[in-house]
């Protein structure tokens, strides 16, 4: 059910403002939580960076049983190898109308780091540009270096994800 409200959400022709980049924040428990709202255009040169750091593109969402569930293995990986050149970048696709009640409180309470909300509903268009293979479920990550790139339309435990980076020179 939630790949069809995805595919729904983003099928969507609805007319929206060019958001290019900007960032939204909240404060709870007195911290500040912040996180860059993105449109597909503004967003892609991350999918594209051709430099020596191993980069680890995570789409998720809050709504997303399989999705949660797999985050504690990004963030064990991304702490395992913080002093390497790797970055894991949690691309949020909750819906905008729940950035505040939902996205916001649960990056807070998982102090989650890298966290991006992509909010374009051109599905259609930017998922093909993401991965050809992508049919627009998730959980699914992008992992690339220079030349090498992997895509996973599937969720990670811990190992599995360990022995997908392992390929890529660190």
């Amino acid at each position: 059910m939630p790949a069809l409200a995805f595919t729904l959400f983003f099928s969507c022709k609805e007319k929206q403002q060019k958001l290019t980049k900007n960032e939204l924040s909240t404060v709870k428990n007195g911290e500040n939580v912040n996180i860059e709202r993105y449109d597909f255009d503004a967003f892609e040169p991350l999918l594209h960076k051709e430099d020596d750091t191993l980069r680890i593109v995570n789409f998720w969402a809050t709504w997303c049983k399989p999705c949660v569930q797999e985050l504690p293995a990004f963030e064990q990986v991304a702490n395992e190898f913080s002093d390497k050149k790797m970055k894991v970048i949690f691309v949020s696709l909750d819906f905008p109308g729940q950035v505040q009640e939902q996205l916001l409180p649960f990056v807070n309470d998982r102090n989650m780091k890298n966290v991006i909300l992509l909010d374009d509903s051109k599905g259609n268009t930017w998922i093909p540009k993401v991965d050809e293979s992508w049919s627009g479920a998730i959980p699914a990550t992008l992992i690339y270096k220079k030349g090498q790139r992997d895509f996973y339309e599937s969720g990670f435990d811990y190992t599995s994800l360990k022995e997908a980076i392992a390929d890529y020179d660190l």
